[in-house]
């Protein structure tokens, strides 16, 4: 079986984009091109709605008396990163609470160390270039994604809602979202092309990047392993099973080594213990939605945003599971979902956490793209992109905590 055909397993026959006009098969450098040709206007739509969102936050920094590059590249996660960047991870677990940087994954520190020497002006320079050039190819995979499950106009709609979403300032920020998204969506749209060998690698890096990685982690194994029932034995078998391994080996491999840097098995949980981050099945989730809905007479206004992004997705995974939306985009979404939502550590960060599930978005695309009218879609995607915009401005400004 081809990859195109292992890819067609997890598509519906009446989504499938038509396939190429015949010809000779162009090479890499060929295929690269004509990708981007194709993604150009996501991308540009893309840029055009951050831009939107930069302009807000320089705004409201100007009027507050604040730095525009400080507030994005060096503040709250950020300087956790650089200081990881800098100095190494501690080799003690210690008693204070949020004070151990065990917590944070190494692949986005790794990254600015070594691009540090190569950047204009400071690691945190470094570190938020890295971000900015990540949130690009992360846009041009989830139009790709998109594009491959119904075609290119979906596949622009999804990369700009994703880079409207409320808390999208974080794309432009010395944060891990960016990266992780990009590897996240390229690593499905492997599993949909039937890549399984680009599937698992990715997934590996992801799980360096975030905890969440272990969603696309079982996203690709779980698909992976499925698909080894339907293939022959050959090759592309041998590189669906390896995939399945080889998916989940950077989060396990960095949870194997904060326990022996440690010297204790459970090292790693013990860190997020002591970030008062363990999972509870969503018990302090739903304390705390009713502490805001029932009791608290004026809660702030952007843990009522975060609210409403965690109480939406939930409803749009359900759309997801009536559309019927392939397999490994619903454990990834699912799986993301479970975490973000059964834990018990600090809320607010909780619509960041959920900003690489990207295919829960795809009910929007899909609905945006069916509109009749395009005033229709221009209204409610500049309505989108004012609320994030001013969402962006508020969370870094005036909310007095991290993003």
């Amino acid at each position: 079986m081809s990859p195109a055909a292992t890819a067609h397993a997890f598509v519906p026959a009446s989504r499938r984009p038509p396939a190429p006009g015949g010809g000779g098969a162009p090479g890499p450098p060929g295929l690269l091109l004509a990708a981007l040709r194709r993604a150009w206007p996501a991308l540009t739509a893309y840029l055009a709605v951050r831009l939107c969102g930069l302009l807000a936050v320089a705004a409201l920094a100007r009027a507050k008396g604040h730095g525009v590059w400080p507030t994005l590249a060096a503040s709250w996660d950020s300087n956790w990163y650089l200081g990881i960047a800098a100095d190494g991870y501690t080799d003690s677990l210690g008693t204070r609470v949020n004070d151990n940087n065990l917590a944070f994954f190494p692949l986005y520190p790794l990254l600015v160390r070594a691009l540090s020497p190569l950047a204009p002006g400071s690691p945190a320079s470094a570190g938020l270039l890295l971000a900015i050039c990540c949130s690009f190819v992360a846009a041009w995979g989830v139009f790709a994604v998109g594009d491959r499950l119904h075609g290119r106009r979906v596949g622009t709609l999804l990369a700009v809602v994703w880079g409207a979403l409320p808390v999208a300032v974080v794309q432009w920020m010395g944060y891990t979202e960016s990266l992780f998204t990009a590897l996240c969506a390229w690593s499905l749209y492997a599993v949909l092309t039937g890549h399984w060998l680009w599937a698992g690698a990715l997934a590996s890096l992801a799980g360096l990047t975030r905890p969440t990685g272990i969603a696309i982690a079982a996203a690709v194994t779980c698909a992976a392993l499925l698909a080894c029932r339907r293939l022959p034995r050959g090759p592309l078998r041998a590189a669906a099973v390896t995939s399945a391994v080889i998916a989940p080996l950077g989060w396990l491999g960095f949870v194997a080594w904060v326990g022996l840097r440690l010297g204790r098995i459970d090292g790693y949980f013990a860190v997020q213990r002591l970030w008062k981050n363990e999972w509870d099945g969503g018990l302090a989730t739903l304390l705390e939605l009713r502490q805001q809905f029932l009791y608290t007479s004026r809660p702030p206004l952007f843990v009522l945003l975060v609210s409403a992004v965690l109480i939406v997705s939930a409803v749009l995974f359900l759309l997801c599971l009536a559309d019927r939306q392939p397999l490994p985009l619903l454990i990834f979404t699912g799986v993301l979902l479970l975490v973000v939502l059964g834990s018990a550590g600090v809320y607010f960060p909780r619509a960041r956490f959920l900003l690489p599930g990207f295919p829960l978005l795809l009910p929007i695309a899909r609905g945006l793209a069916r509109a009749r009218r395009p005033a229709t879609v221009a209204v409610l995607l500049g309505a989108g992109v004012l609320l994030s915009a001013w969402a962006g401005a508020h969370m870094l400004l005036v909310w007095d905590g991290p993003p």
